[in-house]
């Protein structure tokens, strides 16, 4: 078979033209190659998704004539696939439980701030004693789940880009998950990317740095890279990109 693409729109508001563009890279890609286009709905943000959205983007894409090839994937329906590996992170010391606060991690990201210094997680549950993390379970204190970062530059080769390298070690451990069954963008598309052997991952170019965390994800857990490729962001009249809140730009509109 040829190349697996994927669409991967979240339903947190109208499906627009940005969206539609990016649609539309990956559906040629996939036609002109024998491939497949598949459209995976990414809501596990419970807070902002909504059904009216995800009807949007599946009325606009058929609109459009972007037809997908089998059923559509939702995020919310396969919890149980991210938990396994999130366990596994877990169990592998890959990942670690963090109890700060939000008002501590706002406080010290302002005091880095004010040194002039990159803000960045200071580590400071990466090490926690088990019985310090039972008592925290106990007293029942919000957690998040974070990923121990390989301070190390990642280098990839981006279809349209060419090289491109980061540092992570000015990144940080970071958020991955909200706890065993939700994780966040990164980790999600991650996993669901090797699951369904997608093998280029097409999208805009606002999502370059997340490919060094998800590249490192991919490490961490023995999965496949797929090949990347970061499409230029479509400005306004105003050089700024965009957005779900700016002027007219919802593909329904245009209908």
């Amino acid at each position: 078979g040829g190349p697996r693409v994927r669409f991967a729109p979240s339903p947190t508001g109208l499906f627009h033209i940005g969206n539609a563009r990016s649609a539309l890279f990956n559906y040629l890609f996939a036609k002109k190659n024998q491939g497949s286009f598949i459209l995976r709905i990414e809501n596990t943000d419970k807070e902002r998704s909504t059904m009216e959205f995800e009807k949007d983007i599946l009325e606009s894409l058929k609109w459009l004539g972007l037809n997908w090839d089998e059923k559509p994937y939702r995020q919310d329906e396969r919890l149980e696939i991210y938990e396994k590996y999130i366990k596994k992170l877990l169990e592998e010391n890959k990942a670690y439980y963090c109890f700060c606060s939000k008002e501590e991690l706002e406080a010290r990201r302002q005091d880095q701030l004010s040194r002039g210094e990159a803000p960045k997680y200071s580590g400071q549950c990466h090490n926690l004693p088990k019985e310090e993390i039972e008592k925290n379970f106990k007293r029942k204190k919000p957690f998040v789940i974070r990923f121990k970062v390989d301070p190390k530059k990642v280098k990839f080769n981006d279809i349209i880009k060419g090289e491109v390298e980061f540092d992570m070690g000015l990144a940080g451990d970071m958020v991955i998950a909200k706890d065993l069954r939700y994780p966040l963008f990164a980790l999600a598309g991650a996993i669901d990317d090797f699951e369904m052997k997608i093998s280029h991952v097409i999208r805009g170019e606002d999502h370059l740095s997340n490919t060094p965390k998800q590249i490192l994800l991919q490490e961490a857990l023995g999965l496949t890279r797929p090949e990347y490729a970061h499409l230029p962001i479509i400005l306004g009249a105003d050089r700024t990109k965009l957005s779900k809140r700016q002027g007219a730009v919802a593909v329904s509109e245009y209908r």
